[in-house]
């Protein structure tokens, strides 16, 4: 298999790692099989492409959509970023909990996130160029979104030394606690 599927603490999340085919003219590696993904237990599919570039600093998150739940395999394309998923799957014995992973660009590592977590990130270098296949396509009406630094979730966001960067829409995201019934993952 060309690749590592390593499942995470919280249930549904996997860090992938390809392997890395390299010599004096570069390197090549799969990014995605399905084939491969499927016999790991990854059986999304995927419909639609995004990509991002930040600058050092920029936090993007925490989102989800609330009706078409988007499952995520995400991976820095250039630089580095910290990427985080918050369970808030109603029903999971995680819910509220969060887990974080470094993904860079020499490393080539992935994230999977499945639907029902809110998702978010912080580029660490200069430029961080992040890419994502979704599982859902994008609803602007059916956004929903977590601030990013909720105490009752609990975040270690890397101190970079500076003020991280936000958008207006994303300083003002509700607290976690805000959730009604109603608003919570289906």
């Amino acid at each position: 298999m060309p690749f590592t599927i390593t499942p995470c603490p919280i249930s549904g999340l996997y860090e992938i790692q390809p392997k890395v085919f390299g010599d004096q003219r570069g390197y090549f590696f799969e990014c995605y099989s399905e084939r491969d993904f499927n016999s790991a237990g990854i059986t999304a599919r995927f419909v639609q492409d995004n990509q991002s570039c930040s600058g050092k600093g920029t936090l993007r998150g925490l989102h989800f959509q609330k009706h078409h739940t988007q499952g995520k395999l995400v991976r820095a394309i250039q630089g580095d970023v910290f990427d985080v998923a918050v369970d808030i799957r109603p029903d999971s014995p995680s819910y509220g909990k969060w887990h974080g992973v470094i993904l860079s660009e020499t490393k080539n590592n992935q994230f999977y996130i499945p639907p029902g977590f809110a998702h978010g990130f912080l580029a660490l270098t200069d430029t961080a160029v992040f890419a994502y296949k979704c599982t859902d396509f994008y609803y602007p009406e059916d956004e929903g979104g977590i601030i990013w630094n909720d105490p009752s979730i609990g975040i270690e966001w890397p101190d970079l030394g500076m003020e991280y960067i936000l958008s207006d829409k994303d300083k003002k995201l509700p607290a976690f606690s805000s959730f009604t019934a109603g608003d919570k993952q289906q």
